[in-house]
């Protein structure tokens, strides 16, 4: 059932043929405002509308990085956190089995292992910037590409993506190495 322009420019009768009687205009609303949490918000922090509520990009966040300045504890738990949804965040019902977006987006024909490549070099790449030595991260790069190598074969290629785990490997390579190294 579509709606007349009418009915979109002028309010609709109600069933029983009169009109509603709230009247949303100004401020004359009938009770407290009350925010998602439950707590009552005065009237006059609304009237300074949204003049507070800004986005400042690449401002005070150090080299315009999106992230601010994370601590090396909090990029590793991100990428982390990134490896196991990319790898192991669903179980398939009824099986043991574990799998990610990784082996969903891959199910796209090329256009889905190239788009997971893609994500799992940013991680190498995040693991150079954490001072990963260059034989790990060769052995990072090895592991991407093969997993993205395998994973364009139909079918096969994305049954070896969900077992191969490319990403939660590469985070354990520079958990290993970053275990061994000294604190500053």
């Amino acid at each position: 059932m579509t709606m007349s322009d009418d009915d979109i420019l002028a309010p609709r009768q109600s069933r029983s043929g009169s009109r509603s009687r709230a009247n949303f205009a100004g401020g004359e609303a009938r009770g407290p405002i009350i925010d998602q949490d439950g707590r009552e918000i005065r009237p006059e922090t609304l009237e300074q509308g949204f003049r507070e509520f800004r986005f400042e990009f690449g401002q005070g966040l150090g080299n315009g990085n999106p992230f601010g300045n994370l601590t090396r504890e909090q990029r590793i738990a991100r990428l982390e956190a990134l490896a196991k949804l990319l790898d192991v965040a669903f179980v398939l019902p009824g099986t043991n089995i574990r799998y990610g977006i990784d082996g969903l987006i891959g199910l796209i024909p090329i256009v889905g292992d190239i788009i997971t490549t893609a994500i799992s070099l940013w991680l190498v790449r995040e693991a150079r910037a954490l001072g990963a030595p260059w034989y790990l991260t060769a052995r990072m790069l090895g592991n991407v590409a093969v997993d993205g190598v395998v994973g364009m074969v139909p079918l096969a290629g994305d049954a070896f993506d969900v077992m191969f785990r490319a990403n939660m490997r590469n985070v354990r390579l520079l958990r290993r190495w970053l275990d061994k190294q000294p604190r500053i």
